[in-house]
């Protein structure tokens, strides 16, 4: 799995309000979410870093929700992303609102949400997509060096491969928001267009069995009824 660990220093925003057009990303990526709520069950609901902590979610059916994050005002628990403080499968369901985006080392934040979630688990991520407007720096040059664009930008599959590699099977993935200056628009969201949108979502749960089986392993253990069968012709043929 190649590194994605960036040599670069990284400042994580305190709030949607902090980047260029965040809050038009704040209310598309809720419109995202929206309809998945509603679909997420258990005890505990843990949203890292202060982008998730302000992310709508009360349609969510669990009920305690708890706001993790190394700093800031919403926060239920101060602690580093990357050193969560509870026990290995405890939680029901993780939110990562651009914290792979703003991740110093995004893989061992992965194993570390890997590692507090139950079987069965909801993960949600989001981030920004290389393949858009934000990630052309020839056509966005006047404003590539606001801190948006110096964000890491993940592409889809390579987020999806991280998440196969954990043994995750991915619910939904959609890019959406293809303006980053304009609110959200379901005309401009489309099938056709959304490939090309700012942003990325992906809703994925934790499995325990193996989503892809290994097939020498599956030969191994078929069951054999030739010899049986062969014993039975042979006690039969002798009366």
């Amino acid at each position: 799995m190649r590194s994605a660990r960036s040599i670069k220093q990284i400042t994580l925003p305190v709030s949607w309000a902090e980047l260029p057009w965040g809050e038009y990303y704040r209310v598309a990526l809720e419109r995202q979410l929206e309809p998945w709520w509603p679909k997420i069950f258990g005890f505990h609901l843990v949203k890292v870093g202060n982008l998730s902590a302000e992310i709508d979610t009360r349609s969510c059916l669990v009920s305690h929700q708890i706001n993790v994050g190394s700093q800031g005002q919403n926060m239920d628990v101060i602690a580093d992303p990357h050193y969560l403080p509870f026990a290995t499968k405890s939680v029901d369901a993780c939110l990562l609102a651009h914290m792979l985006t703003y991740s110093i080392d995004p893989h061992w934040l992965l194993r570390e949400v890997d590692r507090i979630m139950i079987d069965d688990g909801w993960l949600v991520i989001s981030g920004f997509n290389p393949i858009s407007l934000l990630g052309l720096r020839k056509v966005i040059t006047p404003i590539y060096r606001r801190q948006s664009c110096q964000a890491q930008m993940f592409s889809m599959l390579r987020q999806l491969d991280w998440l196969r590699l954990l043994n995750y099977e991915v619910i939904h993935h959609a890019n959406f928001h293809i303006l980053p200056w304009q609110k959200s628009s379901k005309r401009l969201d489309n099938a056709c267009l959304s490939i090309l949108g700012c942003l990325n979502v992906i809703i994925a749960r934790k499995r325990t069995i193996p989503l892809t089986l290994n097939s020498m392993r599956a030969t191994l253990l078929k069951p054999k009824f030739s010899n049986a069968l062969g014993a039975a012709k042979n006690v039969h043929r002798r009366y």
